[in-house]
């Protein structure tokens, strides 16, 4: 009777090591799968970090526009008081969206959609596409544009009836 056991014993070993080896890789599986998960939900909050600072960014530009027309006007007047008050604020807000990523997108040279706006097309003496006045400073947050620069783009000037 005990040949009759070990016999059973002996023919459980590869049940069991196929049972074990079948629990091992579904192990392998869920913690594979945790891994994944755990990756997704960093560059969730990461994303959701970014639209956060986006959105205060978006928020504190028509602040920093007034800063500056105040500025500009303060300049006509008498009152240097009013304008080192002003343009302290100005440069404490500018420095403080700096820090959050906030840069001043470029408007020196030609014409970019990707981060300008053309407004306007005006006939200049400047190179057709080249950018010849601003009306509104753009600003990107990291790689991403916050606001397009609305710009004045020069176009070719007309010709003459006489030059033909």
């Amino acid at each position: 009777m005990t040949e009759e056991r070990e016999l059973t014993l002996e023919e459980q070993v590869p049940a069991l090591d196929a049972e074990r080896d079948e629990h091992l890789n579904d192990l392998k599986r869920v913690a594979a799968e945790f891994e994944n998960y755990r990756k997704r939900v960093l560059r969730d909050q990461e994303s959701l970090v970014a639209r956060a600072h986006e959105r205060l960014v978006k928020e504190l530009l028509p602040v920093l526009d007034d800063l500056e027309r105040a500025l500009a006007a303060a300049e006509q007047h008498e009152e240097a008081t009013l304008e080192e008050g002003v343009r302290l604020v100005h440069r404490e807000l500018a420095a403080a969206l700096q820090r959050e990523g906030l840069a001043e997108i470029e408007t020196n040279g030609r014409f970019d959609p990707h981060v300008h706006e053309a407004l306007l097309s005006q006939p200049s003496e400047a190179e057709e596409g080249s950018i010849i006045e601003v009306v509104q400073k753009g600003y990107a947050l990291g790689d991403r544009v916050v606001r397009p620069a609305r710009v004045v783009v020069a176009a070719p000037q007309p010709e003459a009836d006489g030059e033909r």
